[in-house]
């Protein structure tokens, strides 16, 4: 896991500023509910579940931010100390969240998703949410079941927040859910025409949705764990890295499209070389997108380079 951002320099006068700015239900200036989401991921299935009950505040935006080395400012501080329910990935992915709920003193609902994944381990609660917990893929929202849950589970806190919405908040999770059993059936349609390919990831980013699809990862262990680390690459990874690829050990190569270097430029380009397919997978929503549809695009995505 690569160095993160974490909340610092928040200095004495800015605390005072924040001080007993506590998140109370419904408090936005037009009566409906503050959330703060970590990423824009999290921010679009929030806006899914609530409506326009609900007044949604991603602190990460742009797709051209790169989560991994994100600092949070006080005007976050100030956003996390409004709320009345604040969604965060937890397991390593954004611990400024981590650091912005207990600097704000925010009274909010807080909601980590990577804690409603099955693969979440069971001493995960061990670890600070913004503690990696060993051998666990924290890019929780690359699984539309573990989303699907987080749905529910937005409803029933804003249900709790708001009870005249609690209706509406859970038909909108029972739609929400809907859009993830048809992505669910496109990755069991590829799963049975394609299991066993080999795929190579340059990080675990994608590896829930491969998995589903039936694709069998054949990096490196060493290669993916150093660029998810930020580390160079040691010399004889890469060039079993590129002979796998060189060989077509593998059908496809995922990147992630917010981060890089020389290695995983050197893994595109064996790839572009060999006449293998490169996609290129974000950690955040593209502008414009919802989050099915972004989902079903990137499972679309598989479906072609898999031919």
């Amino acid at each position: 896991m690569r160095a993160r951002g974490i909340v610092v320099g928040l200095v004495a006068a800015s605390l005072l500023a924040l001080a007993g700015c506590s998140g109370t239900s419904g408090d936005a200036a037009d009566g409906r509910i503050r959330v703060v989401a970590s990423t824009n991921v999290y921010g679009a299935i929030a806006a899914a579940v609530g409506g326009d009950r609900v007044e949604v505040s991603s602190l990460i935006e742009s797709a051209a931010q790169d989560p991994h080395e994100y600092e949070a400012s006080v005007r976050d501080q100030l956003r996390v100390a409004r709320a009345d329910l604040v969604i965060a990935n937890g397991g390593g992915f954004d611990p400024f969240m981590d650091g912005l709920v207990h600097a704000s003193h925010t009274t909010a609902t807080v909601i980590t998703a990577a804690t409603l994944s099955p693969e979440y381990p069971a001493d995960g609660n061990a670890h600070a949410d913004h503690d990696h917990p060993a051998g666990f893929n924290e890019h929780v929202f690359y699984d539309p079941a573990v989303m699907a849950t987080l749905a529910q589970r937005i409803a029933a806190d804003l249900g709790e927040i708001d009870p005249d919405g609690q209706a509406a908040f859970t038909a909108n999770a029972t739609t929400f859910a809907a859009g993830v059993d048809s992505i669910e059936a496109s990755l069991a349609r590829l799963k049975a025409a394609h299991e066993g390919t080999g795929v190579f990831v340059t990080e675990p980013l994608p590896l829930y949705l491969t998995d589903a699809a039936g694709l069998e990862d054949r990096t490196p262990p060493a290669f993916s764990e150093a660029v998810e680390e930020g580390q160079d690459v040691a010399p004889s990874v890469l060039l079993q890295a590129l002979k796998t690829i060189s060989a077509k050990h593998v059908a496809l190569v995922i990147v992630n499209a917010q981060a890089g270097g020389p290695e995983t430029d050197r893994v595109a380009q064996q790839a572009v070389d060999a006449g293998i397919p490169v996609l290129r997978f974000s950690e955040l929503l593209p502008e414009g997108k919802t989050y099915l549809a972004w989902m079903d695009e990137n499972v679309a995505q598989l479906a072609r380079a898999l031919g």
